[in-house]
């Protein structure tokens, strides 16, 4: 979220640039495209004063510049000169400039950045707005009841299928900020969607107070609530996804809900759900997985939790924002298909959730700036996902005052660049609405549906104050230390155990039995010299890896290293321990772990936001090896040592080529970032009081280059670099599986310390006991198109269960344990679908012998391709297989579906 100083300064030039299409005062509402050039502090006369207030420097953390290497694409001092007429549709204005390009949705192969992009954005006219229309589905008790935010449905590890129906709460909500826009002037509407300026409140985004609304706190992050202290530094997203357990997952949505309201944020910003399009990308630890529907249903979990602990969750970064390098000069260029397929699909989660507000990222989608893209915000997000909260810019991501008209409803923080005295909004904003350049109607309905989100989570009744202040955290009078920890600290040693997959285990190295002496080496085992805080917003690697770095951190409250845990077990079993904390002396190493019974070598990988640099990697990772020397390091104790295990913190895959297969690396343990419970997660795992059931929400390959998609870098200051999404379907797995390509491990994959068997599989199709949509449904099942309308991407008929598919899981071996059953759809040849789809998974806990019966709900929507040309869910022609199985490449069932 936070901007970088470079983007700053780019920022401030382009407002310069292109100014802030301030409008003639009085401009007629029929009035044709102006080019004005008005400086960014000027406003019309006749145009009414704002409360908005900044302050005048500017405090963005520093950059490096980033790497010069690749083609130089176009440069840019402002925006294209070509103008977009703007007409009526779909209850919003269309900009034939924001509608996406058509790229080949079955292409595959490697980036490349050859494709000039230009900026296009919208012209100074007179825009007209209208509401969206609200679908009006009917409830369907079992299947789409109705639920509120604060009692959300039960969390099944299986997956129910049931979709909850939130509108009546959002009816209620909208009824109630009506009320109060109706009492409000133009100026009082505006300060609601116009953040105070960076540091001008106790929050990282904050709204002044508005007659009886007291305003909102926005603060990060997507794992626990940052810049405080006394709260709870939970595992990673990547971390809880690859538990594959909805339990944990929603479960840690609302721990983390609870201490973000506990602290007053009315805003969690969180969770983050894009989807690792590039292996290296920077920020994918804080999100979930490079598989939409195993994102989606994190993400839902994620968000339900969050708002039934009172807090508004933000689903974010929307959308495409797949890697750090120009993340703000970057245009991502995507299919329509695509688009549908892949990366919409967690925000279509999110949105089913009741999601209170999105993010609009810091890239453009198609030439067009993600915050002001009104085929992504407007056609997309608020039509056809029938979204009814509000779009907040991420961190300095808005590019004009109007970006009103294309979707976005809330500028975060409110200033230009980071504290430059200057906004889109705010005053511009007043101005725009008085001489009819922007319809008021529109600003009362941003204005509406930001306050919407505040009574829907029923922050209108008795909410907590903040007690903190983000920027001042060693001021007295604006920090209270409440401690909202709680006893959550349990959940997180859950889930670090939870998520641990185990990747190699040869007979008898794990779990460890008591062993007479034990050796820990690497500067992963341990402490950091300067404390788990040292670095500001961990920007560094020193000690257990146990978060990667940049806005999406929190502050540890502790951190349990793997060698305290380890020496607490140690002293119950009678063992010796020993360790070896240097990284580089290798020879070193392998004199202190020679002889010992086992040797645990700890090696981790980190990334993070672009603003930080760590070792030269700006954000992204330069590269797929792991850090501080690791391969040198295991190679150098397992030379010596026969019982050499190895246990990797990592942001994500991880080249292990260089010494998976030597035989003297017994075992290997992939932790992923278990937050500050680190040490006793492994612990456990290790000592077999966890039985390993994580699971890879990605694959490791053998090489870089097996994935297909990399960063695309060049450029320079004043360049916007084209980012071609030419794979199309074709990500991680399904790139894999489509170019068969062996990875060293696949999605999905991962081992326990018992076995597990499956049988008995049926197919059926959903009992269904009404016919509210058998019109539509038999439309979809001749394959023919259904209706374009707002919310059809999330009508009833299209999500609720189509199929069910049952079998058993039985627990063969000699330890309690859970399995992760997965279940993947086979689309018809010639559908243009990857081999195999993820669309089913579930957590089984079984004792020694005993089996359990597995049910999986498919719904039309899973067996949908989106249809360019009728923009709609379509159903191929041809058969439809499935297997059931313990990865993407480990099927033990399969069959057809009854289509």
């Amino acid at each position: 979220m936070l901007l970088s100083a470079s983007f700053a300064a780019l920022a401030a030039a382009l407002a310069g640039a292109h100014a802030q299409f301030l409008p003639v005062s009085g401009a007629p509402s029929g009035s044709s495209s102006l080019s004005l050039s008005i400086s960014p502090s000027s406003a019309p006369s006749s145009a009414a004063s704002s409360s908005f207030s900044l302050p005048t420097t500017v405090s963005a953390p520093s950059t490096a510049s980033g790497p010069s290497s690749g083609s130089v694409l176009s440069t840019v001092s402002g925006p294209s000169s070509t103008s977009a007429p703007a007409s009526s549709a779909s209850g919003s204005i269309s900009i034939s400039a924001a509608s996406s390009v058509s790229l080949p949705s079955s292409a595959s192969g490697s980036v490349s950045a050859d494709t000039l992009a230009g900026w296009q954005t919208l012209s100074v006219s007179s825009y007209g707005f209208s509401s969206f229309a609200v679908p009006s589905p009917s409830a369907l008790p079992g299947v789409f009841p109705v639920y509120f935010p604060a009692a959300p449905p039960p969390v099944d590890n299986e997956g129910t299928g049931l979709v909850p129906d939130f509108a009546p709460a959002w009816e209620v909500a909208y009824a109630k900020a009506e009320a109060l826009v109706a009492q409000l002037n133009v100026v009082e509407k505006v300060n609601i969607t116009t953040g105070v300026g960076w540091e001008n409140g106790r929050c990282v985004g904050n709204i002044a107070a508005v007659g009886e609304f007291p305003g909102l706190c926005l603060e990060d992050s997507p794992l626990g609530v940052r810049d405080t202290d006394f709260v709870t530094a939970f595992p990673a997203g990547i971390t809880v996804a690859a538990t594959w357990n909805r339990t944990m997952m929603r479960l840690r949505g609302l721990y983390m809900g609870q201490e973000h309201r506990g602290k007053g944020v009315h805003v969690a910003l969180g969770p983050m759900m894009n989807l690792g399009r590039v292996a290296q990308a920077g920020r994918n630890w804080e999100g979930f997985s490079v598989d939409p529907f195993l994102s989606g249903e994190t993400a839902y979990e994620t968000v339900l939790g969050l708002q039934q602990a009172g807090v508004q969750a933000c689903a974010k970064h929307y959308i495409n924002n797949e890697q750090e390098y120009k993340r703000t000069q970057e245009s991502s260029n995507v299919d329509d298909r695509t688009q549908h397929e892949i990366y919409l699909k967690p925000f279509l989660r999110s949105v089913q959730a009741g999601v209170a507000s999105v993010m609009c990222s810091y890239n453009l989608i198609n030439d067009t700036y993600a915050c002001e893209n009104d085929h992504t915000l407007n056609v997309l997000l608020k039509g056809e996902l029938g979204f009814r909260g509000y779009v907040m810019s991420d961190w300095g991501a808005q590019m004009s005052t109007l970006s009103a008209v294309a979707g976005l409803d809330m500028s975060m923080p409110g200033d230009i660049a980071l504290g430059s005295g200057t906004s889109w909004w705010g005053t511009n904003l007043t101005a725009f609405v008085l001489n009819d350049t922007i319809a008021e109607a529109r600003l009362d309905d941003m204005a509406t549906r930001i306050l919407a989100g505040w009574y829907l989570l029923g922050q209108d009744q008795n909410y907590p104050n903040v007690s903190f202040n983000a920027f001042l955290p060693n001021l007295a009078s604006e920090n209270a230390h409440v401690d909202v920890q709680g006893d959550h600290y349990k959940l997180v040693r859950e889930i670090g155990a939870a998520s641990a997959v185990l990747l190699k285990n040869t007979p008898g190295a794990l779990p460890l039995s008591k062993p007479r002496s034990v050796v820990l080496v690497g500067s992963d085992a341990g402490d950091a010299p300067m404390g788990p805080n040292g670095f500001a917003d961990r920007g560094g690697d020193a000690g257990v890896l146990a978060m990667g770095w940049g806005s999406g951190t929190a502050n540890f409250p502790y951190l349990i290293s793997p060698l305290d845990a380890i020496q607490d077990r140690a002293r119950e079993d009678g063992s010796v321990v020993s360790w070896w904390l240097n990284d580089w002396d290798t020879d070193g190493a392998a004199s202190a772990a020679l002889g010992f019974d086992v040797a645990l070598v700890f090696v981790n990988a980190d990334s993070g936001e672009g603003y930080i640099s760590v070792d030269g990697n700006l954000g992204d990772r330069q590269n797929l090896t792991l850090w501080n020397n690791a391969d040198e390091l295991i190679q150098a104790v397992a030379s010596v040592n026969p019982n050499t295990i190895v246990v990797a913190h990592s942001v994500g895959p991880s080249i292990v080529e260089p010494w998976i297969d030597n035989p003297n690396v017994t075992a290997l343990i992939w932790a992923n970032l278990p937050g500050q419970e680190a040490g006793n997660s492994i612990a456990d795992v290790l000592y077999g009081a966890v039985n390993p059931s994580g699971r890879l929400p990605y694959t490791i390959a053998k090489n870089l280059s097996d994935y297909g998609t990399g960063l695309v870098l060049g450029g320079d200051a004043d360049t916007i670099i084209s980012i071609p999404y030419t794979e199309g379907l074709f990500v991680d797995y399904r790139h894999f599986d489509q170019e068969n390509i062996t990875p060293r491990f696949e999605f999905g994959f991962g081992l326990s310390y018992t076995l597990f068997e499956y049988e008995n599989l049926h197919v059926h199709k959903a009992k269904q006991y009404d016919d509210t949509y058998s019109d539509l449904e038999a439309q979809w099942a001749q394959g023919l198109p259904t209706p374009a309308v707002e919310g059809s991407s999330v009508a009833i008929w299209l999500h609720r269960p189509a199929f069910t598919i049952d079998f058993e899981v039985q627990n063969t071996g000699g330890v309690a344990g859970a399995d992760i059953p997965q279940l993947y759809v086979h689309f018809p040849a010639g559908s243009g679908e990857p081999p195999s789809l993820l669309r089913g998974f579930s957590d089984v806990y079984l004792w020694p012998g005993e089996t359990k019966k597995v049910t999986f709900t498919v719904s039309r929507y899973d067996l949908s391709v989106w249809d360019v040309p009728s923009q709609s869910w379509v159903l191929p022609n041809g058969t439809f297989a499935l297997s059931v199985g313990a990865s993407s490449r480990d099927f033990r069932l399969s069959g057809t579906f009854p289509l």
